[in-house]
């Protein structure tokens, strides 16, 4: 097995200004070590992680990381920038890159390498060694957690520590045979992340170091790509609060029924542990925590009480509910995203009249273009079938963890049965995740516990689903549907161009939040039974939803000195991300300056909404951005709309800078002129 890192995958003068060039310059040491098979696409499965959440940590560090099938063997790359490079970190560029490479079925043993090294990095001796270090092979001696050669013990003199298995917590011997005193305050956590690499593993090493600090016994329990070993359930038995670091969702949730709850994003713990720890204890006192652990072991029953009364305290319905509804749409999309661009594609390679074609397991001749727009055209719409489904069931399955799948999808199988569409899939949802927390809440004979998960939730959850939605609720539900529908397909004149600015508006407001992902699934359900209004809906989304990238990328073109430096980078790349309908792109301006900047993305969202739907632009794919304007309805007066709302997006954004550093000019009369002034 090769080392993880070696001299030759070090860069102690790294020279980039972007993130992309970084990685770049990183990854090619890895290419020419043989560790990457495919540059550009090992490249792509960095950018698509990236694009996920940003990598950047506090104390300047970059952690750009990925699981790819263009990797051999895991492998570290290690860069040190003088100048600083912008990851996303709340406190500025990083100096310290690690660019982190997994094979796609990397073993466990690798990761858990990975790992440790990732949790080092909350670890302030290793940073500053690394920055103090300049020769290649020492500097990859300590990231290996060796003595470098002819070096001191100080770099690693923690080493041990840092190796040492997540959740097993430190302050255990350090407090080994002294004088126990006041019971310590219990804590319990869990860590994950996306990739389950890197911040699954920081997080957990910063709550413990915290806790180390605040003297309070906290055990971590690390979900990442290596597996996780569970924590010992009479040590969550007998904690006081619960703190849920995570991205993606947290297995077993229901282990930590009844207890209180800080439930946060995952880099919340790597940057504020000590906050999150405050919390936990605040609410276990709130709570009364310490009668609730002694009664714990003793409560069997009700052990399997639904995670939907997780985080109730503190949390307001309207918080939980967004939660849920997002949970279904996220697994929603990918269904989506490939099915409504394979239906867009047969289109484009079979015309209109290819949804008459007859079934490919009946006729399919491989050398005949209808036949292969056939089949993309079937395949799309067979994985269109689950759209509603996989929302009701993931929906069901935020509020109520696994037992709320089957329901779920049995909600939503009903709904389409009954034609009830998008909307009765998130009643569907809702009543199987409502039905089986209801279910969960009883006190259970211990001779039905074994079967309760495997057979007696699933029959009376799905019995009652199905009873209310085909008797009770699914006939109003679809009626309304039909309703909508038909209003759709007869939006004209000032009606459509209304809904136009709404949705234009709803897709800008958070940039790929909760109002944009409610305004997109609105779009994405009509799709599933198309008529003109719902194509024209469909259209005005997408449009709106590019604006706000293009029109903070032509800002910083026209107007760059309003820009920093890290801005005007970002700038170059909301061109593509803009084109490529991803609202995402223009988050860092709007996180370095939200007042000015969501404002003007509304302002030209709502301009590009409301062309679209005046023009009768129609669109067919979910997804794509620019690149499927061949199969877009009007599609020269459909870029004329997005391009009207690019320019009042730029042109507004840099009128009130331009107004910001005006009127700040006279109290900031030491800034250097052509220097924006931060608000």
């Amino acid at each position: 097995m090769s080392q993880l890192i070696t001299a030759d995958l070090v860069d102690v003068d790294l020279f980039a200004d972007t993130k992309e060039a970084a990685a770049r310059s990183l990854a090619e040491r890895m290419a020419a070590a043989g560790r990457v098979t495919d540059l550009e696409a090992f490249l792509a499965d960095v950018a698509a992680r990236e694009a996920q959440m940003p990598t950047g940590l506090d104390g300047g560090i970059g952690i750009p990381h990925c699981r790819s099938a263009h990797v051999t063997e895991p492998t570290l790359a290690f860069g040190r920038s003088a100048e600083g490079i912008d990851f996303g970190a709340p406190d500025g560029p990083a100096d310290l890159i690690f660019l982190i490479a997994a094979p796609a079925g990397a073993d466990d043993d690798h990761l858990t390498i990975l790992s440790a090294l990732a949790r080092r990095l909350a670890d302030r001796a290793f940073t500053e060694a690394l920055r103090a270090e300049r020769d290649p092979a020492r500097a990859a001696a300590l990231i290996r957690g060796e003595t470098p050669p002819d070096a001191g013990a100080g770099a690693s003199g923690d080493q041990p520590d840092a190796a040492a298995p997540a959740g097993e917590p430190a302050q255990e011997a350090a407090s080994a045979g002294a004088d126990p005193g006041p019971a310590p305050c219990r804590i319990v956590a869990v860590t994950s992340c996306p990739t389950g690499i890197a911040h699954t593993y920081m997080a957990a090493e910063a709550l413990q170091r915290a806790g180390e600090e605040e003297g309070v016994d906290l055990r971590v329990e690390t979900q990442g790509s290596a597996g996780f070993r569970r924590l010992d359930p009479s040590v969550v038995a007998a904690a006081d609060a619960v703190i849920l670091a995570h991205d993606v969702e947290v297995r077993e949730k229901a282990r930590f029924a009844g207890k209180p709850v800080v439930d946060v994003g995952v880099k919340a713990a790597v940057n504020r542990p000590a906050a999150l720890i405050a919390e936990a204890r605040e609410k276990a006192a709130q709570a009364g925590a310490g009668a609730t652990a002694e009664a714990a072991p003793t409560a069997p029953e009700t052990a399997g009480r639904a995670p939907m009364d997780e985080g109730a305290e503190g949390e307001g319905f309207g918080t939980r509910l967004r939660t849920w509804l997002m949970t279904g749409v996220s697994y929603m999309v990918p269904f989506v995203a490939a099915g409504g661009l394979l239906i867009a594609l047969a289109f484009a390679l079979g015309g209109y009249r290819i949804s008459d074609a007859p079934s490919v397991a009946e006729h399919f001749a491989w050398g005949e273009a209808a036949s292969w727009a056939a089949l993309m055209f079937q395949t799309g719409q067979a994985a269109f079938g689950f759209l509603v489904p996989v929302l009701a069931g993931f929906i069901a399955y935020g509020m109520a963890d696994r037992p709320g799948l089957v329901p779920g999808f049995v909600g939503g199988a009903i709904a389409v049965t009954i034609d009830a569409g998008f909307l009765g899939g998130l009643v569907a949802g809702l009543l199987a995740g409502a039905v089986v927390a209801a279910i969960q809440r009883l006190t259970i004979p211990p001779v039905l516990r074994g079967i309760m998960p495997v057979v007696v939730i699933p029959l009376v959850s799905s019995a009652v689903v199905g009873f209310l939605m085909f008797v009770v609720v699914g006939g109003p539900i679809a009626s309304f549907q039909k309703a909508m529908t038909d209003w759709l397909g007869e939006l004209s004149g000032a009606n459509a161009v209304l809904l136009g600015v709404l949705l234009g508006l709803m897709m800008c407001f958070d940039l790929g939040g909760p109002v944009n992902k409610v305004a997109y699934a609105f779009a994405v359900g009509g799709l599933a039974t198309p008529t003109d209004g719902s194509l024209k809906v469909m259209a005005a989304v997408m449009a709106a939803g590019m604006v706000p990238p293009l029109g903070m990328a032509l800002a910083t073109t026209v107007r760059a000195r309003l820009f920093g430096k890290a801005e005007r980078e970002n700038g170059k790349a909301a061109w593509v991300l803009g084109a490529s309908f991803i609202s995402e792109g223009a988050i860092p301006f709007a996180a370095a300056d939200p007042l000015r900047v969501i404002p003007s993305a509304m302002a030209g969202g709502a301009v590009t909404g409301a062309l679209s739907m005046a023009f009768g632009a129609t669109l067919r794919a979910p997804h794509g951005g620019l690149f499927v304007v061949p199969l877009i309805g009007n599609a020269l007066l459909y870029v004329v709309a997005i391009a009207a709302g690019t320019v009042v997006t730029a042109a507004l954004v840099v009128l009130l800078k331009s107004w910001r550093t005006v009127e700040a000019t006279p109290a900031a009369s030491a800034t250097p002129a052509g220097e924006p002034v931060s608000a």
